[in-house]
């Protein structure tokens, strides 16, 4: 398959490399088909289709802002726990767009479900009638806009008719591009492994770039296994992977309205029946799900809009692991700390500063401060070693690392975030054009 280049030459970003990612091939009971419904100005692909010939099971968290999109709405009302496709288009997110926003959802799932129902028929040894609550949807874009009704349900034709049931890694890289908004990078991610001894994969995509702080879930990410698991076990382990992954990153501190994560299986893969969490058969894979939700979370981060820097903040020691993760996230959106790592200036008393901002215990005179390798605080003052020199030196480096010690119990937070450039404001002052 021909892949569509213009999503790679819209991007800004010259480092932009097909070699970035891994070679996801093929899901079994996964099909994806991705189209253009011409809804930016540029024609590139801005719709795409995942469908399920034989249903999945699935899982999704969604954001906790309490102004949610329309597509959230609807999800939510989807009471199934096998879905047959899951539909997501990029510019728009549906969202304030009130009852005229939802039926158009409606009549969109209507659309699908009638031509999937069709190739059901044509494709199908025992045929299934789909209906429109088999159908799920992820939306991204601006908020308020009206939803493009006709230009996607127009569009829905060319994308069952574009189904194929086998993917290649061109495929994936166009359905990860098709979502993108601000983003310069498609997100990509994968694993293998043993669930007992038979063999599944894991394959992930998402978008992500501005309005990513998280609450739940962060940005849109999606997915796929081939493992033969329940929609109560896929909910499991996604809430308990969630919280040092999409849950630990922030671009700019604002949780979006459309925020969703959802995992699916199609169950081909037939491994034994899983029951519990806490088997010894899923060991293995919930590993392989932390690290592509890891690997997508740090994509997102390191794609934020107009970020030069990816900077890790580990924050140690404390009486709890909240109190740790307040600490961690109230330094990673402070825009004094964005601002400094952008000129790369080690101006290193706003990390302190942020840290106690928030109504988390802090003793000053037990706190340690270390950017990268450099001990910059400790015992209340400065360093004795301390040279601004070699910190300035540091602060050029695009990853930074930041570890501060509060010395006061034993329970750790990663977060993981980006600086604050003039291409940030650039990018958000005229976001809509």
């Amino acid at each position: 398959m021909a892949i569509n280049l213009s999503n790679f030459l819209i991007s800004k970003n010259d480092r932009s490399k097909m070699a970035d990612f891994q070679d996801l091939d093929h899901i079994d009971g996964l099909s994806i088909s991705v189209t253009s419904a011409n809804l930016y100005n540029n024609k590139r692909d801005d719709l795409v289709l995942f469908y399920f010939r034989n249903g999945a099971e699935y899982a999704s968290l969604y954001t906790q802002s309490k102004v949610i999109s329309e597509n959230i709405k609807w999800n939510l009302s989807t009471k199934t726990k096998k879905i047959k496709a899951l539909l997501v288009n990029a510019r728009n997110a549906n969202c304030l767009t009130g009852i005229k926003g939802y039926n158009s959802l409606k009549e969109i799932a209507d659309e699908t479900a009638r031509l999937l129902t069709h190739k059901q028929k044509t494709d199908e040894d025992n045929p299934k009638k789909i209906t429109s609550k088999d159908i799920i949807f992820g939306c991204t874009g601006t908020i308020g806009e009206q939803f493009p009704l006709m230009k996607i349900k127009s569009s829905i034709k060319d994308l069952v008719n574009k189904i194929k049931y086998t993917q290649n890694k061109y495929l994936w890289i166009k359905s990860a591009m098709s979502i993108l908004t601000t983003d310069l990078k498609p997100k990509l991610a994968m694993e293998e492994c043993k669930i007992g001894n038979t063999k599944v994969k894991i394959y992930g995509i998402a978008k992500g770039s501005g309005m990513i702080f998280p609450n739940m879930a962060t940005t849109l990410a999606y997915i796929f296994t081939d493992a033969n698991l329940t929609s109560s076990i896929l909910k499991k382990i996604l809430k308990k992977n969630i919280t040092n992954t999409f849950n630990a990153i922030s671009c700019d501190g604002d949780t979006s309205t459309n925020d969703m994560i959802s995992f699916f299986s199609t169950g081909i893969a037939k491994n034994q029946n899983i029951s519990n969490i806490n088997d010894i058969k899923l060991k293995d894979f919930d590993k392989a799900v932390n690290s592509v939700l890891l690997n997508l979370a740090k994509r997102v981060v390191s794609d934020g809009e107009g970020a030069s820097k990816f900077i890790q903040i580990d924050v140690n020691k404390c009486k709890t692991e909240d109190d740790a993760k307040k600490i961690a996230f109230s330094i990673a959106n402070s825009p004094l700390v964005k601002t400094a790592f952008a000129g790369e200036d080690p101006n290193w008393g706003r990390i302190l500063m942020a840290a106690g901002k928030n109504d988390v215990e802090i003793n000053i005179n037990s706190v340690s401060l270390m950017i990268g390798d450099y001990k910059v605080f400790e015992k209340g003052q400065v360093a004795k070693n301390y040279s601004e020199s070699n910190l300035k030196e540091y602060m050029k480096n695009s990853s930074i690392k930041i570890i501060l010690d509060v010395n006061l119990g034993k329970k750790n937070f990663t977060c993981y975030t980006m600086d604050f450039t003039k291409k940030y404001l650039e990018i958000n002052s005229d976001y809509r054009s």
